[in-house]
């Protein structure tokens, strides 16, 4: 036997070269193929996230535009409470203004009541005075009457000159009137 035998190097270098490129091409396809499905992946998740990414965009737009129109609530809000708490204090204010007014007018009315009561009083009692005078005066014109009366019938009875007693002497009072001729 011989042992030397000829190897075929080249055809073996050629072979296992044909093997190498065709797992290479192989390989080559299988990664070009599992790339492209991964890109389409990919593509399909960036379509769905871009869709995504637009509504969220157009939500946060709704929300930016209801909190700027809460805001503007709010702020209406914060200056209408501002305006009713003035109001309020201008109220309250009027308010303590016209109590004290009023309890200052009711200490003079009841001051004015007092003195009213005490005038009243005091004129009631010059009322008393002078009705017991002219009660006093009353009886002495009817007890002085009744003397001239009595004075007249004697007069009279006697044969005496007749006296004549003036008509506004003899209805119980003194007026403006001449005086009597005695």
């Amino acid at each position: 036997m011989s042992n030397s035998r000829d190897l075929d190097l080249d055809g073996i270098v050629a072979d296992v070269k044909a093997q190498y490129e065709d797992t290479a091409r192989r390989s080559r396809a299988e990664a070009q193929a599992w790339y492209e499905r991964k890109f389409e992946e990919l593509r399909v998740t960036t379509g769905r996230n871009a869709d995504n990414l637009r509504e969220a965009k157009a939500k946060i737009a709704e929300l930016i535009r209801i909190v700027q129109r809460l805001n503007g609530e709010v702020k209406r809000a914060k200056d209408q409470r501002c305006k009713l708490e003035a109001a309020v204090a201008d109220a309250e204010k009027r308010g303590e203004t016209a109590i004290k007014d009023a309890k200052h007018k009711l200490s003079e009315v009841q001051t004015t009541l007092e003195q009213s009561k005490a005038d009243l009083a005091q004129q009631l009692h010059k009322y008393q005075e002078l009705t017991k005078v002219k009660l006093g005066l009353d009886v002495e014109i009817i007890t002085f009457r009744k003397l001239l009366e009595g004075e007249e019938s004697r007069l009279c009875a006697e044969g005496g000159f007749p006296v004549n007693i003036p008509a506004w002497y003899s209805q119980g009072g003194l007026t403006d009137g001449p005086e009597p001729d005695f």
